[in-house]
């Protein structure tokens, strides 16, 4: 994989206009949040709003934690999303349910065995490996340990978790992700991002060489 460029995903988009800076710098998907406990968590009737504004080629990524099957299915058929990500406690069963593309977020720290989670969720498209703070779901803007990740990990990756454009560059050269995904990174405030540091962070990406 080290000879394709990396993917990006910019997520917890809120706004038309966030979405639309993002696919101007670059982005290949973008994040829609629903999880109520978000800063960054968008309705139904938002998020169709955000899709609705946006060029094709740009995948909708729609994100949740441990949610009622019904909402995850509302959001599919009504936002009309590409890939789910789920980020809770959700098990194969749970995930391979919707009968639809999803990657599978994990919060890494020493203890989880990663290469065991692939082999679980062998049915995910990919692994999205996040930092861990206890009691947090995600967007926690803290940088894992990537000396983690295991080479050898026989799922493609998507690198989250505190990455920013001061330190993006660095994080692909270590960890040759598939994809790196940024919320926090690029945000005026929570849910606000900024065009200059999408645009900054975009760079970074390009800067990396891979």
């Amino acid at each position: 994989m080290s000879n394709m460029r990396t993917r990006t995903k910019i997520c917890g988009i809120t706004r038309a206009e966030d979405a639309l800076a993002a696919v101007a710098a670059g982005t290949d998907a973008i994040g829609l949040v629903f999880y109520a406990n978000s800063p960054r968590h968008v309705s139904i009737a938002r998020a169709t709003e955000i899709v609705s504004s946006l060029p094709p080629f740009v995948a909708k990524v729609g994100l949740f934690v441990n949610a009622e099957p019904a909402s995850v299915r509302e959001a599919i058929e009504k936002v009309r999303l590409d890939l789910l990500q789920f980020h809770g406690d959700e098990p194969p069963e749970y995930c391979e349910a919707f009968n639809f593309p999803y990657i599978k977020a994990l919060r890494v720290r020493p203890e989880l065995n990663l290469i065991q989670y692939a082999t679980d969720f062998a049915s995910a498209k990919a692994l999205l490996l996040d930092a861990y703070l206890e009691g947090v779901a995600g967007g926690t803007g803290q940088v894992f340990d990537w000396g983690l990740i295991p080479p050898d990990l026989p799922k493609l990756i998507i690198l989250a978790g505190g990455l920013n454009a001061g330190n993006i560059a660095e994080a692909i050269r270590k960890v040759r992700p598939y994809a790196v995904d940024v919320s926090g990174g690029v945000e005026r405030e929570k849910g606000i991002k900024d065009a200059g540091k999408i645009a900054a962070f975009m760079r970074g990406v390009l800067d990396a060489g891979i």
